[in-house]
């Protein structure tokens, strides 16, 4: 198929993806919140409930990640750190880890993050919210939350892997002519 007719066509799918992504809103709009209780996490500055982390906002997103043993989570990560600002100006945003907060602090100091952090360490969130595998293995997401009053409810949530819509790399990737080619994610590309 010429370059043309290729690109033509990868426009149609472009738009079926964008009418997929459509729907998928509206059944998100319809589902039914989910209460969910007022965590306790330790942070760099002491502990802070779930309620704290809205700080003045009314929606709160809070990323599922698997710690700094994760080259993906990692990558996410970093992705999240050059939008940060833009989220930030729409609804709270914190990361959520196992790692302790010292642990954080260091590891996010080493990659320039500059999103607030939690430890959910010692605590059920992680499981509670559905990011904890049978094995027990951590796993990566995001849950948005909105608070209502003196309530909480989660509004929806999704998990993240290779591919996913929540990291530009995998589409980037997408368009060179043997796509990952294989590719992992690194901490460092020495």
């Amino acid at each position: 198929m010429n370059y043309r007719d290729t690109a033509a066509k990868l426009a149609a799918y472009h738009d079926e993806i964008a009418e997929l992504r459509r729907k998928m809103r509206e059944v998100q709009a319809s589902v039914d919140p989910e209460p969910v209780r007022d965590y306790e996490f330790t942070t760099i500055e002491g502990s802070a409930r779930l309620s704290q982390l809205f700080r003045t906002n009314d929606d709160l997103i809070v990323i599922h990640n698997m710690g700094r043993s994760c080259p993906h989570c990692t990558l996410w990560a970093d992705g999240f750190n050059g939008v940060y600002q833009h989220i930030a100006d729409r609804a709270a945003f914190v990361v959520s880890t196992p790692d302790p907060p010292l642990v954080q602090r260091d590891f996010a100091a080493s990659r320039g993050w500059r999103f607030p952090m939690v430890s959910h360490q010692g605590t059920s969130f992680a499981t509670d919210m559905g990011y904890r595998s049978e094995s027990g293995n951590w796993l990566p997401g995001v849950s948005v939350f909105r608070r209502k009053a003196d309530s909480i409810i989660r509004v929806t949530d999704t998990r993240f892997g290779p591919g996913d819509d929540f990291c530009a790399v995998w589409h980037l990737f997408d368009l060179l002519p043997d796509g990952t080619a294989g590719w992992r994610a690194k901490f460092d590309y020495d």
